[in-house]
């Protein structure tokens, strides 16, 4: 029979405090506390019927189908109902005080950043000797062989190799500068010319530039953003004092830290 294993509180937030994760769980704490009191000064409430919707959406996310489900959950995450209440609280809170504060900004912010909202879907191959890569670019200009042949033969990982080097969906910001200036000047279902980088030589086909637009999906991305670059500047202003009860850890002096 195998020994039981018990791990106390204090065990917990000694880990915790060795792995040197007090301080983010500090910041999460500080965060939460300023938004509440932002949402109270803001006059910002939250309905029955609207906890219980965003309950709904918590359990679709965690895939919590039936009543046992969640209470299994809930168990392996040491929380009570009341915990999971007030999970879903702060939830609506935070997304109700981020429309309150940006809703209006959104366009504008969107105007003026407009360019860091194009993508692309591109394929690359990238090489270690640009004589190389050159000699396919132009081979693939003169249709002697194809973008997956290239991408078969020389792309190591195997996972990317069955794609043929495809990179997904990218916003110009995800590329490397001199990469993003050339894809965006390309056009379509186009081989750039080699690019050459300090990770290596750059063999790109575009398949597709989208242009942005202002959706719902962006709009609350924006809202996300602007609410997560404010919040993190409220925490910095914040003199936080963490004092750790000597019951529950080996630290009995208060510790103060301005975050």
């Amino acid at each position: 029979m195998s020994e039981r294993l018990i791990i106390s509180t204090s065990d917990i937030i000694h880990r915790l405090k060795l792995s040197c994760q007090i301080v983010d769980i500090v910041e999460v704490l500080a965060s939460q506390k300023i938004i509440t009191e932002a949402a109270r000064n803001a006059g910002i409430d939250v309905k029955e019927a609207e906890l219980q919707e965003e309950g709904d959406k918590l359990r679709l996310e965690k895939k919590l189908t039936t009543a046992k489900d969640t209470w299994d959950w809930l168990d392996k995450n040491y929380l009570s109902v009341k915990d999971f209440e007030e999970l879903v609280y702060n939830n609506l809170i935070s997304q109700k005080l981020a429309h309150h504060l940006f809703s209006a900004q959104v366009e504008k912010f969107f105007y003026d950043n407009r360019i860091d909202y194009d993508a692309a879907v591109t394929y690359e191959v990238i090489f270690e000797h640009r004589d190389l890569a050159y000699e396919l670019f132009y081979a693939l200009e003169e249709g002697e062989i194809t973008f997956p042949e290239v991408a078969r033969l020389y792309i190591q990982d195997v996972e990317l190799r069955r794609a043929y080097g495809y990179q997904g969906v990218r916003y110009r910001k995800d590329f490397r500068p001199e990469i993003a200036a050339a894809v965006f000047a390309s056009s379509p279902l186009s081989i750039l010319k080699p690019i050459t980088t300090p990770k290596g030589v750059y063999l790109i086909w575009v398949e597709e530039i989208l242009q942005p637009e202002l959706d719902d999906e962006l709009r609350e991305k924006i809202i996300s953003q602007l609410f997560e670059n404010w919040l993190k500047k409220e925490v910095k202003f914040v003199d936080i004092a963490i004092q750790i009860d000597p019951r529950d850890i080996d630290l009995k002096d208060e510790i103060s830290n301005q975050v």
